[in-house]
């Protein structure tokens, strides 16, 4: 473990070093964020898990950067051209840029002017030249015309392109142009010549220009995915001669020949224009990329954290629906568990219209099934199937919640679907979807690939790998937040679990098919592959109701059952008696159980845990009425105050469900009246709002709302 990584991370963070090395040797040893964060205050001083994922991350970054350098320092020694100054520059440096402007004039690469120029033999009068002593060039040039060397000229020129080389090359050149494009680079867009017909959803970037810094991630990431679709021209300017008399200044000598100095300024600029900025145009707009994907990524983590922590109805029967009109509302009943029990289908909209069909079926089936609830996609034909539900009279009381669809159809045609309905078509287990994700978002929803989900933007056009990590870890983070019922959970689900992958997960399911419920965590021991470090990482997220220990269906950990047991026979009671009489919990002295085992924190922890043992920390489902009279965008008029639901939100507003088929747009400045740099401080996924109408622009079926003043 690199001691000056742990010093590194911690001034960057600005979190004690102590902390940072606790953490590292944590995550070095297998643990996972969710366990740290929570059974481990005491070592890392109380982070949360999104301080250690930032430990974790720029630790990673560091491990990778330092392989890099042993690469690099291998790579220049194989040339025999490392330096002792040149190794200690490198070791030195945590800074990638840094590290390539070092590596950049030993890097291999293919032949270039500069290396063909070596090859004839004019490095030495490129040195003359540089070193600008020289009144007579040409004379000096001519010795070197011979071979491939045809004249004074073609050697002069040959030595210009090794300087224009060095000079693309040199680390202070490199920053100077750098530092110049960062502050001062200007990104255009133009649409590409004969494109114009294709440019409908580009036409705000039509002629567009901004200064990079300026730029958003999300005009950022629409205009590369224009450019690369052809549509759009895109470059990045700064301005030239003010550069290249920066750059003079550093290569020209002020006491120089007059002609050594007008071949050095011509090769400096070659250099420049040819070498030296495309190369720091593409890294600036390799960054800007870069940068524009974290916070595209970062949006998206951030909806889909919400939505997977949407409010569960909880273990309830439903009745899922998946509406259609053509070939009908497919209609499944679920148990409590989720377990399909009946399918069928209705058809109470156009074509076929059997309001009096479909109204006796379903009143049946909530009869016969005794559904509580029923969940209705939001997708084709909702409103409809709405309002047909809305007038019927059921035997008792159901409640009617219309349920976000997107992603059910691929859920429907995954393998794990088919494995669990191998005779049921997808639109059947589309609809059991529909209908587990109002009994459980979470446990439905990690079914899915995150990035189907629909709730982020330009979630095609950023670096995958990273999005599907953020996402991963995002969706491990709420599952192990919640906790899992291990009697009840799914592979997909228990894969997320703290210290269990897809395998153990499996092996799981097997054992519990085989074996029966769990009664207690001990028994997962028992699982194949469950190893001892295996359970200390996920035992304390693994829910046990009606266990043997009611502790087992709790977040306190196996590894504290012995201080509660302590506590509870000095208050003279067992420890069943303990976590249900609240009134001794006030009475405990906390102080008088922490050792070199346990601290003040976790004692903290487990007693608010038993406040409320099992609790769920999502918050109780509601239900939105959506304006009757709107059915289609045709309905919806500029004025119009209407009742909403936030289904997605990006950097430059958030999409608002107002009940017909078109999400309408909240743009960010219309969200309130003060400045805010994120709709995300506003506004949060299944948020209910008001919204008034400000505009609806039919032909390109775009709805824009305020909620100014509503």
């Amino acid at each position: 473990m690199n001691c000056e990584f742990h010093n590194i991370i911690a001034q960057e963070l600005n979190i004690p070093p102590k902390s940072v090395q606790a953490t590292i040797t944590l995550l070095d040893e297998g643990a996972t964020i969710p366990f740290i964060s929570r059974y481990r205050k005491e070592k890392t001083g109380e982070l949360d898990e999104v301080a250690i994922r930032d430990i974790q991350l720029r630790y990673q970054n560091l491990q990778e950067l330092t392989k890099r350098k042993s690469y690099i320092l291998e790579t220049i020694e194989q040339s025999g051209a490392l330096t002792i100054e040149l190794k200690d520059k490198i070791n030195a440096t945590y800074d990638s840029v840094v590290l390539e402007d070092l590596f950049l004039p030993f890097k291999p690469k293919r032949r270039t002017k500069a290396s063909i120029a070596r090859e004839r033999g004019l490095e030495p009068l490129a040195k003359i030249i540089m070193s600008q002593n020289e009144k007579d060039i040409e004379s000096r040039a001519f010795r070197f015309v011979k071979n491939e060397v045809e004249s004074v000229d073609d050697a002069i020129s040959g030595a210009l392109d090794i300087i224009a080389e060095w000079v693309s090359e040199s680390e202070s050149a490199r920053n100077i142009v750098r530092n110049v494009f960062n502050r001062s680079a200007v990104i255009t867009s133009t649409i590409a010549k004969g494109k114009e017909n294709e440019a409908e959803n580009y036409l705000n970037y039509k002629d567009f220009s901004q200064p990079l810094r300026h730029c958003s991630s999300y005009r950022y990431l629409a205009m590369r995915r224009g450019e690369d679709e052809g549509v759009l021209k895109v470059s990045i300017s700064t301005d030239d001669e003010a550069t290249l008399d920066r750059l003079n200044k550093i290569f020209v000598r002020r006491n120089a020949s007059i002609q050594s100095a007008q071949l050095v300024e011509k090769a400096v600029k070659d250099g420049y224009k040819r070498l030296l900025r495309p190369s720091i145009e593409t890294e600036v707009a390799s960054v800007a990329k870069q940068k524009a994907d974290e916070k595209a990524i970062e949006t998206f983590a951030e909806n889909l954290r919400q939505l997977l922590m949407a409010p569960p109805l909880g273990h309830k029967r439903v009745m899922g629906l998946d509406p259609g009109y053509r070939t009908g509302c497919k209609v499944v009943c679920l148990d409590q568990q989720g377990n399909l029990l009946h399918n069928d289908v209705i058809y109470p909209c156009l074509p076929k219209n059997d309001i009096k069909g479909a109204s006796r079926k379903v009143s049946y089936l909530v009869e016969a099934y005794k559904i509580e609830a029923i969940a209705l996609g939001n997708g084709t034909a909702s409103r409809e199937t709405e309002r047909f539900l809305s007038n019927m009279r059921f035997p008792h009381k159901v409640q009617v919640y219309v349920v976000n669809e997107s992603g059910a159809s691929i859920y429907s045609a995954s393998k794990a679907a088919r494995e669990e309905f191998p005779d049921k078509d997808v639109t059947v287990r589309g609809a059991v979807s529909i209908g587990r994700r109002l009994i459980d978002p979470l446990a439905e929803l990690v079914k899915i690939e995150p990035k189907s989900i629909g709730v982020g933007q330009y979630q095609h056009d950023v670096d995958q790998a990273k999005l599907k990590e953020s996402l991963d870890y995002t969706v491990s983070s709420c599952v192990n937040l919640v906790g899992v019922n291990v009697n009840t959970a799914s592979t997909q689900l228990l894969s997320y679990v703290s210290g269990i992958g897809p395998l153990l997960a499996s092996n799981i399911v097997k054992y519990r098919s085989e074996n029966g419920d769990f009664t207690s965590r001990t028994q997962l021991m028992n699982v194949p592959r469950m190893g001892s470090k295996a359970f200390q990482q996920c035992a304390g997220f693994l829910r046990i109701p009606n266990a043997e220990n009611l502790l087992d269906n709790t977040a306190v950990h196996p590894e504290s059952y012995d201080v509660i047991a302590r506590i509870a026979a000095d208050e003279h009671c067992d420890v069943g008696q303990f976590i249900t009489n609240k009134d001794l919990h006030a009475k405990i002295d906390l102080s008088k159980y922490v050792d070199d085992n346990i601290g003040l924190p976790t004692l903290k922890d487990i007693m608010q845990e038993l406040e409320k043992p099992g609790r769920d920390p999502r918050s109780t489902i509601k239900v939105l009425a959506f304006d009757e009279s709107l059915k289609t965008i045709e309905d919806v008029k500029p004025g119009m105050v209407v009742n909403g639901i936030i289904n997605n939100i990006t950097d430059f507003g958030a999409f608002v469900d107002i009940g017909v088929k078109e999400s309408g747009l909240i743009h960010v400045s219309q969200l309130c009246d003060k400045y805010i740099s994120s709709p995300s401080e506003v506004v949060s996924i299944h948020q209910h709002v008001k919204v008034k109408v400000l505009d609806v622009d039919l032909s390109r079926r775009r709805i824009s709302l305020t909620m100014k003043g509503v």
